[in-house]
């Protein structure tokens, strides 16, 4: 089964279209008019090995608020499309990421149970175009439209850069451990429910 999705959102402050294959190779082709975010979605598709494209048309003349937080909603939108009942999944992820000075982890639970806990200190205001405050928010909001519980932590660090980086990479290596096929499940539910 490919397990591959396409989504498209539009509303007055941005235009999203994202497609996926979490079964890729790590493809990618990302524009969304903010350069931090266009890096840390590439991270996502390296380390995580999905294909990804993502063509974001933001209200940059504002600030870059939702374009980061719609494109947040929109991937988690397309990832829960792409995984469909989640049949035979690990379901459960996490990863500890070091970058140079700093280190963090992400741990995330393909629940149906939308949660997110985030702790991170940050140093400046913003990355780039990127605000600091929006991390926090673009993974609460992928969360939501995932349907994840996730946690995600900065233990230390120096550099804001390498920390929102440690964050993303730790990410895509959760979610690549949690949505791989577990052959003992023999395409059964990962739940005592029966259902996710």
């Amino acid at each position: 089964m490919m397990r591959i999705a396409t989504l498209s959102r539009k509303t007055r402050e941005t235009d999203i279209t994202i497609t996926i294959n979490v079964d890729g190779t790590g493809k990618h082709d990302i524009q969304t008019g903010v350069g931090f975010l266009d890096h840390m979605l590439t991270a996502v598709a390296v380390h995580g090995l999905f294909d990804l494209t993502v063509r974001v048309n933001g209200d940059l003349h504002i600030d870059s608020h939702h374009t980061i937080e719609d494109t947040a909603l929109v991937l988690g939108q397309v990832l829960a499309q792409a995984l469909g009942d989640k049949a035979g999944l690990v379901r459960t992820g996490w990863a500890y990421t070091p970058m140079d000075e700093c280190l963090a982890r992400v741990v995330i639970d393909l629940s149906g149970r939308p949660y997110s806990v985030f702790h991170a200190q940050w140093h400046t205001p913003s990355i780039g175009q990127f605000p600091t405050s929006l991390v926090e928010h673009f993974f609460e909001s992928l969360a939501v439209k995932l349907g994840a519980t996730l946690h995600a932590e900065v233990f230390y660090g120096r550099d804001d850069h390498h920390q929102a980086e440690a964050l993303f990479k730790a990410l895509a290596r959760a979610l690549d451990m949690a949505i791989q096929i577990d052959p003992r499940r023999a395409g059964a539910i990962p739940s005592t429910k029966g259902t996710l």
